[in-house]
C-alpha cells in the first residue's frame, strides 16, 4: 500500500503524549462534545477511522493507540496489563484536561474503558458498546486460548503475525469492505516481531482464573460496571462474531438493561468495519439524544 493510499484511508494528524518516557499516540479531531473511542487487539485507531471522519465536524473525537499498538511506542519490556492500560487512558484524559466525555469501546477497549469509567462515572455522559466483554469467563475460542501457550504463542503471534492476519479476514464478514488496502492498514503497525509485542501481550493478559496477574484488576472492572448502569447506553453488535458470542451480548444486556441494542446479522467481530454506515448514523443520533 502506497503512502498516498494510506493517507486517504487515515487522513488524520498524529498527536503524541509523552507518558512514562513513552510516546503515546492519539487522534484528536474536531471540536465540540468529547467522544473517547478505545480500540482492542489486534486493531488500533485505524479501526475507528470512518467514525472519526463522520463525527469530527460536530464532536471532538479522541482515539488513543494503546501502548504497544498503532503508532504508539512498543517497548519490549513493559507491564502490558489491563491496569496499566486503564492508567494510561486516565493520564491522557488528565493531560488533555477532559472532564466530561462520551465513551465508545470495542474488544479490549471494553474492559479498559469500563475500568476508566467505573473509577469516575460522573465524567461519563454516554456509553457506546461494540463487540466486547464485561465479565470474567473462560468462554473464548480455542484458537485464541492456544496463543497463550508460551512457545506456540510467540511463534504464531509474533513470528508469523497470524493473530492479526487472521483477524482481518475472520473478524470481518464483508469482503467488499475488507479490501487489500484496508487489510494492509490494519496490519501496518505490526510489521515485525518486535512490533507485535502487545499483540501477544494482550492475549496473555486474558485472565482465566484468580491466579492470573490481571484477575483482580478485571474483577474490579466488573464489580464497578454497575456505576455506569444509569447512563444512556447503546450496544451495536455483530452477531457473527467468532469470539464474542451471544453469551457476551446477553451478559451486557443484563448489566445495561436500559441499553438500546442494535444487532447486525451480517457483521462479525469488526462490526464497525462491516456496518460502518449504519453505525455512524446510529452514533450521531445517540450522541444527539435522539
Amino acid at each position: 500500500m502506497s503512502k498516498d493510499t494510506f493517507a486517504e484511508l487515515y487522513p488524520f494528524e498524529s498527536n503524541f503524549f509523552k507518558h512514562d518516557g513513552l510516546r503515546y499516540h492519539y487522534l484528536d479531531e474536531g471540536s465540540g462534545p468529547v467522544l473517547l473511542m478505545l480500540h482492542g487487539n489486534p486493531t488500533w485507531s485505524f479501526y475507528y477511522r470512518e467514525l472519526v471522519c463522520g463525527l469530527r465536524n460536530r464532536f471532538r473525537v479522541i482515539v488513543p493507540d494503546h501502548i504497544g499498538c498503532g503508532f504508539s511506542d512498543k517497548p519490549q519490556r513493559y507491564p502490558y496489563r489491563l491496569q496499566t492500560h486503564i492508567n494510561n487512558v486516565e493520564a491522557l484524559l488528565e493531560h488533555l484536561g477532559i472532564e466530561q466525555y462520551s465513551l465508545a469501546v470495542h474488544d479490549w477497549g471494553g474492559p479498559i474503558g469500563f475500568g476508566v469509567g467505573g473509577r469516575k462515572p460522573e465524567r461519563v455522559e454516554r456509553l457506546i458498546v461494540f463487540n466486547t466483554t464485561a465479565c470474567l469467563t473462560r468462554r473464548y475460542p480455542i484458537g485464541i486460548l492456544a496463543c497463550k501457550v508460551p512457545l506456540l504463542g510467540s511463534i504464531a503471534v509474533r513470528g508469523f503475525n497470524l493473530f492479526a492476519k487472521c483477524a482481518v479476514w475472520f473478524a470481518s464478514c464483508n469482503p467488499e469492505k475488507m479490501t487489500k488496502d484496508i487489510a494492509a492498514g490494519f496490519l501496518k503497525p505490526y510489521d515485525s516481531y518486535a512490533n507485535r509485542v502487545a499483540t501477544l501481550a494482550f492475549v496473555r493478559d486474558i485472565p482465566l482464573n484468580d491466579k492470573h496477574p490481571s484477575w483482580q484488576a478485571a474483577k474490579t472492572v466488573v464489580d464497578n460496571i454497575h456505576k455506569l448502569a444509569d447512563k444512556p447506553v447503546m450496544i451495536c453488535w455483530g452477531t457473527k462474531d467468532f469470539c464474542f458470542t451471544d453469551f457476551f451480548l446477553k451478559d451486557l444486556r443484563q448489566r445495561f438493561p436500559q441499553a438500546h441494542v442494535h444487532e447486525f446479522h451480517d457483521a462479525g467481530h469488526y462490526v464497525v468495519e462491516d456496518a460502518g454506515d449504519e453505525i455512524l448514523e446510529l452514533v450521531e443520533r445517540f450522541l444527539d439524544g435522539r
